[in-house]
């Protein structure tokens, strides 16, 4: 079962094209904010963002994060999605991330340069360094799932 929710949640991810990020700020007050990502490898979660946006700055007090991608498309009850946890910052090699970030020029980003993600310019590169990937546990609706005896939506961890 792991390794078909495992090819689940690589097929989510690579369709695609929004992660939700949640942070928190040095209180502790949510935030979450969609942005455009690439990845690389499943574990590392590229996005441009302002320095001055709720959830940059919320990152620089704190970097630890969690990343949602789903398909909002589908009818309700049928989804899924991959939930992670990360730690992210922002990103200093501009050239060696740039040859991920946007990703592959269907899902629509625009290729960017160094200088576009430098002073004086107003953007950043970020990447979210992801320390686990879960899924819902497959079942159907009001049966338990086999493997946890389970009658509610819970999370899996799942290797990619």
């Amino acid at each position: 079962m792991n390794d078909d929710l495992a090819a689940m949640a690589r097929s989510i991810l690579d369709a695609g094209v929004y992660a939700t990020l949640a942070t928190a700020d040095r209180d502790g007050t949510p935030w979450a904010s969609p942005v455009f990502f690439a990845h690389d490898g499943y574990r590392d979660f590229y996005w441009v963002s302002s320095p001055e946006a709720t959830h940059s700055r919320n990152l620089a007090d704190r970097p630890e994060l969690s990343l949602v991608v789903f398909n909002s498309q589908v009818v309700p009850g049928s989804g899924q999605a991959v939930y992670m946890r990360a730690t992210a910052r922002q990103v200093t090699d501009l050239e060696a991330a740039l040859a991920i970030y946007p990703g592959a020029p269907a899902r629509g980003g625009r290729p960017m340069a160094p200088e576009d993600l430098s002073a004086p310019r107003p953007y950043r590169l970020y990447v979210a360094n992801v320390t686990g990937h879960h899924v819902l546990c497959p079942r159907e609706t009001g049966v338990p799932c086999s493997p946890h005896g389970l009658s509610h939506d819970h999370r899996i961890a799942v290797t990619l």
